[in-house]
């Protein structure tokens, strides 16, 4: 049969072995770095192990090597076939039950006679290491499913034989490499020689199947690159995340605190943080009007009838708190979409009135199971950005186009770098198949008019419709999920939402779910480690802290910051009676932007001796000269953001 391999077309024998194939047109060099291959069929792309036959209606073969973006998924997941071979080895009497690849590596969970510590990881790196260097190929079969649970029984991995059993299907396939034999679909690289560079990260406990009723299990994560430098370069992102953690430089810069006794996951903000979320909401309310939203608040609570309306009740629930109000059931609302629309229903509108586009800073609440909880990165009351555009469907293409233009706008003020996923229908889900299809299409439509690339991202929508997600990449490479733009054919038909037509008629309009920073709370933890707490002048709760060198310097201090606060700056004094150099240090430790000092020959000249948090000394200034340094380094990521800004 004919294949396409390496753009060339070549004649391979049906049930022809994957690696002869590549060993005969691939030179030795790019055969030697091939770790698996991907098939494309007629109607399908697969991974296989170079020692599998090939499909007999393949028409194209890739080389997968290191370099491949499939292969650090299978390096990580066959180093953690290994790691869990090593552990058996050090520790005879451990149970293995599932060792999954994940974002940054890989783990494994373990019954063992006692919980692994981390100084057990150098001895389990070591044993890993003989195991590499041992080139022990991985060996796939197959066995009938009953067969399998025997052989793991007599085993004794009780584990494994339960997971069998709940396969449903006749055979399962299984992987040896060494000592070590798994249940696994596969592929895994040729022999373990291929991991090149791997450590060992941490243990934790976790239960068997996340069920607390289970027995705790030994999980140790680990990671794994095609070569050193890779690892390297991410053990230093992992070190500069340790620097940058928003919970450590929260903490320092006064920002905000939890009382995890009376309030989990709920945080605190402390006066500084309050000014950041103040500033960033002032902001956002001038830029939202600017686009010609509508700013409006609904209720935190609402009856049960209505989220089971909206579908939330099905299929949110478990997120959900409920509270009974004299003996009726309410939702304390997770999201405020369901608010909007019977803001929308409260008037009837004509198309001439489309789109309406309301726009609330919505306080929300969602549970998260505690051991989730993640400083602001992960809570249970947080506050979003929340907009819902409603329009005709005629309108629709150029709704979803500006909202992107606005989350661009400002991914660029704050230096993010982005990319566009589209998120299509999940199982669990509401509405016909044909509104989906008019959904999807509408997205991935004004995506490609936009001149945009995308990627698609199967099964990962809103239950109530599909979803674009941008993904940005912070200063250190890390990559978080921030806006997000839905569309909802479905919402507006349950409630039943109307226009009056041109034609006189009552029409359906389409609804667009949107927030751009997403949650306040965890924007405001991403930019905090973006920035490493040094934000950006305009965005600083104090832009300026005014230093005195001696009490005889009082007054002049004070007009200094009096003429400031007159400008719209965010003023402090510090005229504490310590040393210029203490004074100075702490200001640099708290992140402020401008530091002025003022002794006799500043008052003398009537100005100011300008420092930077980051040490460099602009010298003495003119308050007039400075109002306009300060004014000038804030308006610069505004002109990157195609955006003003203005002084209070």
């Amino acid at each position: 049969m004919k294949v396409i391999l390496e753009n060339n077309e070549i004649e391979i024998a049906e049930n022809a072995i994957c690696a002869d194939v590549l060993k005969e047109h691939l030179s030795g060099k790019k055969f030697k770095a091939c770790l698996v291959a991907k098939i494309n069929t007629e109607n399908d792309e697969i991974l296989i192990d170079l020692t599998s036959s090939l499909p007999t209606n393949t028409k194209k073969i890739t080389p997968i090597t290191s370099d491949s973006p499939e292969a650090l998924e299978i390096i990580r997941h066959s180093t953690s076939h290994i790691m869990a071979d090593a552990v058996q080895k050090l520790f005879p009497k451990t149970k293995v039950t599932i060792g999954p690849s994940i974002a940054n590596g890989f783990y494994y969970d373990f019954d063992a006679e006692r919980p692994f510590t981390p100084e057990d990881l150098d001895l389990i790196e070591k044993e890993m290491q003989k195991i590499i260097e041992s080139s022990a190929p991985f060996v796939r079969s197959e066995m009938s499913k009953e067969d399998a649970v025997k052989l793991f029984k007599e085993k004794g991995e009780t584990y494994k034989a339960e997971i069998i059993s709940d396969i449903d299907a006749p055979t399962v396939s299984l992987y040896q490499a060494g000592d070590f034999l798994d249940l696994c679909r596969g592929p895994h690289i040729p022999n373990t020689s291929c991991i090149k560079a791997f450590k060992l990260m941490s243990v934790a406990g976790a239960y068997w199947r996340g069920n607390e009723k289970n027995p705790m299990l030994s999980r140790i994560y680990g990671t794994a690159f095609a070569d050193e430098k890779g690892l390297k370069s991410y053990l230093n992102q992992l070190e500069e995340a340790k620097k940058r953690d928003h919970r450590k430089l929260g903490k320092e810069l006064g920002l905000y605190t939890f009382h995890d006794d009376v309030a989990p996951g709920m945080p605190f903000w402390l006066p500084k943080g309050m000014m950041l979320r103040t500033i960033l909401e002032d902001f956002l309310r001038r830029e939202h009007l600017k686009r010609d939203y509508e700013l409006v608040q609904g209720p935190q609570i609402l009856r049960r009838e209505l989220w089971e309306k909206s579908g939330h009740f099905a299929h949110y629930a478990k997120n959900m708190y409920f509270t009974d109000i004299e003996g009726d059931v309410h939702g304390v609302k997770p999201m405020n979409c369901v608010g909007h629309l019977l803001l929308y229903n409260n008037t009837l509108h004509s198309y001439r009135d489309l789109p309406v586009r309301f726009f609330e800073l919505g306080v929300v609440h969602r549970h998260e199971m505690s051991g989730a909880l993640h400083g602001l990165l992960r809570v249970r009351q947080f506050t979003q950005d929340d907009a819902h555009i409603i329009c005709t469907p005629e309108q629709l293409g150029e709704e979803i186009i500006k909202v992107m233009h606005l989350s661009a706008d400002l991914m660029n003020l704050f230096g993010f770098e982005y990319k566009l996923f589209i998120s299509t229908r999940p199982e669990d889900s509401i509405g016909s198949d044909e509104a989906w299809e008019l959904a999807t299409n509408a997205l991935i439509d004004a995506v490609k008019k936009d001149g945009k690339e995308y990627q698609l991202n199967e099964g990962d929508g809103a239950f109530y419709g599909p979803k674009i997600d941008i993904k940005v990449t912070d200063a250190i490479g890390r990559e978080w999920q921030l806006s997000t733009i839905q569309v909802d054919f479905t919402l507006p038909e349950r409630f039943n939402l109307e226009y009056v037509g041109s034609d006189g008629a009552r029409h359906r309009p389409v609804m667009v779910h949107r927030a751009i920073l997403g949650s306040f709370e965890r924007f405001i933890g991403v930019l905090t480690e973006h920035y490493a707490g040094a934000f950006p002048t305009w965005f600083t709760p104090v832009q300026v802290k005014v230093l005195n060198v001696t009490d005889t310097q009082l007054e002049h201090t004070q007009n200094v910051v009096a003429q400031l606060k007159a400008n719209g700056l965010r003023v402090e004094a510090d005229t504490r009676n310590e040393k210029l150099g203490f004074k100075v240090r702490e200001a640099q430790l708290a992140k402020i932007p401008f530091i002025l000092v003022v002794g006799d020959k500043e008052v003398e000249e009537g100005g100011v001796n300008i420092r930077l948090r980051t040490g460099e000394n602009l010298g003495l200034q003119s308050i007039a000269e400075t109002i306009r340094i300060i004014r000038e380094d804030s308006d610069k990521p505004f002109k990157r953001g195609g955006m003003s800004y203005s002084f209070a």
